[in-house]
């Protein structure tokens, strides 16, 4: 039987789990890609109209009682309730390149 509680041991701004978490779970200054938006349809084409789509790249910018994302090169402010509709997945560093051998 497990807790739920298996995030622990997760690094810094990461994911709980490499596949998807919620964006209000995200640190600061970390870039993810969006790929489920959870919730009614209302909200869910609302947030597509503001850029928050399936597939985008965004990065958190502050995270306080709203959260402050950069979508599509604005600065975008939502709750923490929405970003908790929001399944992200981690982009790993661009730094991480192959050596050549």
């Amino acid at each position: 039987m497990t807790s739920g509680n298996e995030s622990s041991s997760q690094p810094p701004g990461e994911c709980p789990k490499p596949e998807l978490c919620a964006l209000d779970s995200v640190l600061p200054g970390v870039s993810v890609r969006i790929k489920q938006l959870n919730g009614s349809a209302e909200v869910t084409n609302r947030l597509r109209e503001m850029g928050f789509c399936e597939e985008q790249r965004i990065r958190l910018l502050m995270k306080h009682t709203n959260i402050i994302c950069q979508v599509c090169n604005a600065r975008l402010g939502i709750s923490s309730q929405l970003a908790k509709t929001i399944m992200v997945e981690h982009i790993p560093a661009p730094n991480s390149k192959p050596k050549p051998t």
